[in-house]
Order: C-alpha cells, then structure tokens, then sequence
C-alpha cells in the first residue's frame, strides 16, 4: 500500500526568523501519530542548516527545491546533490513549473537532474503539469506524459522505484485555483498509466501526489481520490496551522 506524502515548497519565501519559527510550530503541531502521511518541509538552500537541526528527531523530514545536474566544479551558484545529502535532505523537487518557464528548463534537463539526485541517494520529487492553453487546446495529456516520459527513456522505469511524481497543473499554482478533484484523479491515472505501460509493478508501488494550490479546505477531497498519494503544497505550507491541517487531511 502507499503511503502519502505531502510536502511544503517553501520557494523564495521566509526569513531565519520566521523559519524557525515555522519549523518549531511544525514539529510541535505534527508529533508521531499526528499524521498518516510522510511529511517533508523543502525551504531555500540558506535555511537548510536550520530545517536540519530544527527536525532533527521529528516526524518531519527535509527536501530541497532544486539541484544542479552537475556532481562538482566550476557551476557558479549551483548546488550539487552531494552538498544537499550532507545536510540532511532526503528528497529534491525536480522540474518545477517555475524552473521550466522561468528559467528554460527542458524535459532531458530535468531527466539529468532527476539522475544526478538518484545517484547520490536522493528521491526526486518530478513535476509535470500543463498550462491552461496546452488544456484547453486538448493536449494536457500529450504534454505532461511527454515530461515523464523524459525520466522514463533517460533513467528507466525501474529509477520511478525510487521516486515521486507530482502532477501540478501550471493554471492552478499560485492562482487561487484549484482543479477539482475528478480533473486532477483523471491525469493522475493517465500518469499511472503512462508508467504502468513499462512495469505494472513499479506503477502500482509509484507515489502521485497534486501540486495545484493544495489548501487546508480542499485537501481532505483530494487525498481520498485513489490515484491521489498526497500533495506538494506551495503557499500553505508557509503558515503552520494550514500547513498542519492538510497533512491530518490523509486518512
């Protein structure tokens, strides 16, 4: 049986003040047993140090939003997987929204950044998701199994073993919007089906979790969907109370 994940993208939010503070309420608020789900906090690289010694013992573990695809070297302002490890991280988002539009991350980037994490013994968190046009234009579906098919001819499927996918409808991040959930069960099961073509084993094993301005109202609905394994929650996870509401929402 799988079991959820719901993960906070702090993304260039926060400051060392309001971070432990936010780190220190989570702790407390999301003690062993108070969640069935696997809970992950990813903040900005400079809070990594803080986010380890702050969770250090808890029942929350410590990602990271980005990662270079290179191992070491002259990468000014890049950050290798082996540096993110020493810290404590466990998990790192690959291929976000913002990372593909803002600053012309490609499907094989994001497929060497997905293997530069997996060889150090990170588990990528991998987003896809489409734009409103690519929706309404009927190609939703073309698009984000095109984004994992990247990994998938790249890695191969058996490196999905050690992985999640996060299907983030671009139209519904940061917009207040939010897909319903039979709009967001259907692409998670065509994503599952996408993989389930190279190996039913590792699509039925596979974590699928919604990225799309997951809060604490509609939350709850969306984890009961069943190809719906948790959430990668981007604004919410900024405020304890919110953030502590969705993951007790798995059930």
């Amino acid at each position: 049986m799988r079991r959820s994940l719901v993960a906070g993208n702090w993304k260039m939010n926060g400051s060392f003040e309001s971070s432990t503070e936010l780190l220190k309420a989570l702790v407390s608020g999301l003690g062993e047993g108070e969640s069935k789900a696997e809970i992950l906090v990813c903040p900005p690289f400079p809070y990594l140090a803080l986010a380890q010694q702050v969770l250090s013992n808890s029942a929350v573990g410590l990602g990271a939003q980005n990662l270079s695809e290179q191992s070491a070297g002259a990468f000014t302002g890049e950050v290798s997987a082996a540096m993110l490890k020493e810290f404590g991280v466990s998990y790192v988002i690959i291929g976000h929204s913002e990372r593909r539009a803002l600053y012309a991350e490609s499907d094989d980037f994001v497929a060497k950044k997905f293997a530069a994490a997996q060889v150090q013994g990170l588990c990528p968190i991998i987003c896809v998701g489409e734009t409103l046009e690519q929706r309404e234009s009927g190609h939703a579906e073309t698009v984000v199994c095109e984004q994992l098919d990247a990994i998938l001819d790249q890695c191969g499927v058996k490196a999905l073993a050690h992985a999640v996918v996060a299907y983030e409808p671009v139209w519904a991040i940061g917009t207040g919007k939010t897909a319903t959930p039979s709009q967001a069960q259907q692409m998670h099961s065509v994503l599952r089906a996408a993989v389930a073509r190279r190996s039913t084993q590792v699509a039925g094993q596979l974590r699928i979790v919604y990225g799309g301005s997951v809060n604490a109202r509609t939350a709850r609905e969306l984890f009961a969907q069943p190809d719906i394994d948790g959430g990668l929650v981007g604004g919410a996870s900024l405020k304890a109370e919110d953030f502590i509401s969705i993951c007790k929402s798995v059930s």
